[in-house]
């Protein structure tokens, strides 16, 4: 065969390779933004916006919903997020509460760290300044973390226990770890052989300092399912993350994953007093569900371990009905109450 024939047979694969991408493409931006879910998640909420500075003085991004004087349940979501995950639960649960989410460090629209520094203690501080700033200081609330953000509130209460016990009236930790973050990811199998050398490889990409394609493309959006999701999700909810998760700057993304490969909040754990519910996905392959029975186990005051079925990593917006029922009930049950 010629080298003109070979030339013109892989240029042609190679268009027909491109025309079937640019259709699969269209056909998943159709299936988005024809499903309700989209729209929704999209929709801007009611809120008042309040920044505030971190102790450090960084600028942090945070918003309440709902009406004045009702009891008040913090969302801290998670790494490469944003407030806005907890869209489902902010628009249904702040008809009866007062519902504070603020954007961590680096993320949303919160100021990235001015040196660089991303650690456990970080985000600790940062929520002990919003609830120092936005928390009725007569009023004991509820405290709901995603992923990063319960390591956030596990890394507040452990490290300030008296303050904890007298200001948090339950706490709710959602698709989250306390240690081997990195040796118990679940995302490739064994592609790369080991188990060991897989989650080597998976680490070095995370921890890595570039900035990904923004496009939404075949293989993002099915990688992203592949990572943070259930098979079973909605195109939309995938489509949603992947909008926050290429918002999320390359050095914050690559800061905290660099925190994870070293994290162990589990000698603080028994100090975490507050009435406690724990929240696991069974699909979940970023922190599957062995890190929600290790946490469990460890808690002075488990109220609830729940495994939600056919749910992966990104709980509030799989399985946000169920997750809001579990909120609506630890602040009922809890009932947050002025401090006496």
């Amino acid at each position: 065969m010629s080298s003109l024939r070979r030339t013109a047979l892989a240029a042609g694969a190679l268009a027909v390779g491109a025309a079937g991408w640019e259709v699969q493409r269209r056909r998943d931006l159709r299936a988005i933004t024809e499903d309700p879910e989209w729209d929704e998640l999209n929709r801007r909420l009611d809120g008042h916006v309040h920044p505030l500075r971190a102790h450090d003085g960084t600028l942090l991004h945070a918003e309440i919903h709902g009406p004045d004087g009702a009891p008040t349940i913090v969302l801290v979501h998670g790494w490469l997020e944003a407030c806005r995950l907890w869209h489902h639960q902010i628009r249904d649960l702040s008809r009866d509460f007062r519902v504070v989410a603020y954007d961590q460090r680096g993320h949303g629209r919160s100021a990235p760290s001015a040196h660089g520094e991303y650690s456990e203690g970080l985000l600790a501080s940062d929520l002990g300044a919003v609830i120092d700033a936005l928390v009725p200081s007569a009023q004991r609330c509820v405290l709901a973390g995603h992923s990063m953000g319960a390591m956030a509130i596990i890394a507040w209460a452990g490290r300030n226990p008296a303050v904890a016990s007298e200001r948090v009236a339950g706490v709710a930790l959602i698709n989250t770890g306390i240690h081997q973050l990195v040796e118990r990811l679940a995302i490739l199998g064994d592609w790369f052989g080991s188990r060991a050398t897989t989650e080597t490889v998976i680490a070095g990409l995370l921890q890595a300092p570039y900035n990904p394609p923004s496009r939404l493309d075949p293989i993002s959006l099915r990688l992203v399912r592949r990572i943070a999701f259930a098979p079973s999700a909605h195109l939309a909810q995938v489509a949603f993350a992947h909008q926050m998760f290429l918002t999320t700057p390359a050095p914050v993304r690559a800061g905290f994953a660099k925190m994870f490969t070293t994290l162990d909040l589990s000698a603080v754990v028994p100090r975490v007093t507050p009435r406690a519910v724990v929240i696991a996905g069974d699909r979940d392959r970023l922190t599957p569900p062995w890190h929600a029975e290790q946490l469990a186990t460890a808690l002075p005051n488990l109220v609830r371990h729940t495994v939600l079925t056919n749910t992966g990593h990104m709980s509030p917006l799989e399985a946000p009905d169920a997750i809001t029922a579990q909120l609506r009930a630890l602040a009922s049950e809890g009932r947050p109450s002025a401090v006496s």
